[in-house]
């Protein structure tokens, strides 16, 4: 399938190693499958000289564009602003890392037909550590309750969409986004073929388990009010478990006339309670400071500059 115009977007942190082999490869790759392209080069705050590689790309290449943001925002911000300056009628994105060969890419273009609006490139294996994989896992079971699909399992950084999917979340300002349940916005169309993924060639990657994590709760708390469910279900379990205790300890009294003895029982039960009461102030706070977040406006990005060949 050719299509008349292809964005690639590419968020960029401490890549100065892989941008030039990347750019030459999405080269090759992408001419043969779009009559013009582009490829979107969004600098997220690097450490070290990738603005420097990126603007050396962009006096090279005419189909390179360069963002580069005021600080480091994160992987979903820099993307939303790739997606935001796209000027053809698919998006491509991929990482900076080449874990995702670029020459996968017209595998995901050739599913990209009237059935589907989004395609994504699910790893047959992934390279990554155990914790990194446990962690996937995870975020991935955060998206699959807040997205809503099926699909949800076999999201990945490397994806292609319609670039008209972005008029669904348009108008979105919010400090943590997620590009998966933003697309989620505009259709439920999703597909996915499977697709090679590399060990990583330099570096090591900035997604720990820990930020995982992290980023799973965020889409939780911000895209979805399951959590709060959750805490209503175990509120009202241990509501229902306070009055059977209730009827145990009466039952008690009335049947040996003694109550129940101990100071270990009453400790106990005082302590799974305050422990739910906090868990479930824990939820609601979350939600607070998502709320307070979007009070206060704060932009997903600021772009700092923006460089484009000179003609």
């Amino acid at each position: 399938m050719r299509f008349n115009g292809i964005s690639v977007v590419v968020p960029v942190y401490n890549s100065q190693e892989t941008l030039r082999p990347l750019v030459t490869r999405l080269k090759n790759t992408v001419q043969s499958c779009a009559d013009v392209f582009e490829i979107i080069l969004v600098n997220d705050g690097s450490r070290d000289n990738s603005w420097q590689v990126i603007e050396e790309l962009v006096e090279k290449f005419e189909f390179v564009t360069g963002l580069c943001l005021m600080r480091n925002y994160g992987q979903h911000n820099a993307l939303l602003a790739g997606i935001r300056s796209a000027r053809y009628e698919v998006v491509v994105t991929i990482d900076d890392d080449l874990q995702h060969p670029p020459e996968e890419i017209g595998k995901l273009l050739e599913k990209l037909n009237d059935e589907y609006d989004v395609v994504y490139g699910t790893a047959q294996t992934e390279q990554h550590g155990l914790w990194r994989n446990l962690a996937s896992r995870i975020t991935k079971i955060a998206l699959r309750s807040v997205m809503n699909v099926e699909m949800a399992r076999n999201v990945s950084a490397f994806r292609v969409f319609r670039t008209c999917l972005r008029d669904s979340f348009a108008d979105y300002r919010g400090t943590y986004p997620s590009i998966d349940v933003l697309l989620t916005w505009g259709t439920k169309r999703f597909g996915c073929v499977p697709v090679t993924h590399m060990l990583r060639q330099t570096g090591t990657s900035n997604y720990t388990f820990a930020k995982l994590v992290i980023h799973a709760i965020n889409m939780a708390t911000g895209f979805s009010t399951l959590p709060l469910r959750i805490a209503s279900v175990v509120g009202f379990s241990f509501t229902l478990f306070g009055v059977f205790v209730l009827v145990y300890v009466v039952s008690r009294y009335l049947m040996a006339g003694t109550p129940v003895a101990g100071f270990p029982f009453l400790a106990s039960i005082i302590a799974i309670f305050s422990g739910v009461q906090l868990f479930s102030l824990g939820i609601i706070g979350e939600y607070l400071a998502r709320m307070h977040l979007r009070l206060m406006d704060r932009p997903s990005y600021v772009i700092r500059e923006k460089r484009e060949h000179s003609k």
